[in-house]
């Protein structure tokens, strides 16, 4: 079975290109995504594990006091910001070694079943992030947010990474993404955006909507929305290749991912980088194809829970 990743709808595909072009272009994309990185000598902003919308300040009739919300239905208008800089996602896949530890892995690597996987994600911006997961074609299911998951939020600060799934979850089997005894194709679409999308739910919508309707979670696109994902998935991106394959996750990365830390100049660097080609783009798509051979000698009662089984997503 042909073995590829897929970078918003563009396979990863080298041959023919001058070395040094390539060379240059990625040590550009390094470089564009890790200076806003602080310097190792600037303390570390703590975030914290909240993925909420920030609260804004809005003026009451009376008194002209200052209430916080986090609703934008009654939040007062926010002036537009400012795009200097363009959108960047940071993408390690880790494997749960022999030993129990987290190492780097290529994703076109071949899958094999009981293969235990995690994704480490950073972004150079604040924003939201979405992710969809579809299997050999099949209908688009959001597996991030989750409602029972950092109260279904899914705000991102620049720099301070998420592990999907977490190592927090309270049991061993809900800390990984594991492939069971069928072969196919996962796809996980990482919808990253400046500001939430319109007719998505998030939060307190999307835990409202789950209660409401029993059976029907994880949520589903319209058509319109996933058409759009789509489209921006076929937009020119910049991409750093894969870096550091078979290293093991380091302890800066574990913190940051588990309490919320910011990331700086000196920690280990995602793997992949990619970059929107325009600052004026407000989306970014990245599509991570992993493909799951079955050996030709598998044993029936070793069937795991499957990869990105939507039903048992980690707790917290």
């Amino acid at each position: 079975m042909k073995r590829h990743v897929i970078f918003l709808g563009l396979a990863i595909a080298f041959a023919g290109l001058a070395p040094l072009t390539f060379a240059l272009q990625e040590e550009d994309v390094r470089g564009s995504f890790l200076t806003t990185r602080p310097k190792a000598s600037d303390k570390k902003k703590t975030a914290g594990t909240s993925r909420r919308r920030p609260k804004v300040a809005t003026p009451t009739p009376s008194g002209g006091k200052v209430v916080a919300t986090g609703n934008p239905k009654t939040a007062a208008p926010i002036p537009p910001k400012v795009v200097t800089q363009r959108i960047g996602l940071g993408l390690t896949l880790f494997m749960r070694d022999s030993n129990g530890l987290s190492v780097r892995v290529d994703p076109s690597r071949e899958f094999r079943k009981g293969d235990h996987v995690r994704v480490l994600l950073e972004t150079n911006v604040d924003g939201y992030l979405y992710i969809f997961n579809t299997t050999d074609g099949g209908a688009p299911l959001m597996i991030y947010p989750d409602p029972e998951l950092d109260e279904a939020g899914n705000y991102l600060q620049s720099h301070v990474p998420v592990e999907i799934p977490s190592s927090l979850a309270a049991e061993e089997r809900l800390k990984w993404f594991t492939f069971d005894a069928n072969s196919g194709v996962e796809k996980l679409h990482f919808v990253f955006t400046r500001e939430p999308l319109a007719t998505v739910p998030i939060e307190d919508d999307l835990i409202a909507y789950c209660r409401a309707n029993q059976g029907k979670c994880p949520w589903t696109p319209g058509t319109e929305v996933w058409a759009r994902i789509q489209k921006e998935a076929g937009e020119s991106v910049q991409i750093a290749r894969p870096t550091g394959l078979g290293k093991a996750q380091t302890h800066a990365e574990r913190q940051a991912a588990t309490r919320g830390i910011g990331l700086n100049r000196d920690d280990a660097e995602p793997s992949l980088i990619m970059l929107t080609a325009l600052t004026s783009k407000d989306m970014l798509v990245a599509t991570l194809e992993l493909v799951h051979k079955v050996a030709s000698l598998v044993d029936d009662d070793e069937v795991g829970p499957g990869l990105v089984q939507v039903e048992e997503q980690p707790r917290r």
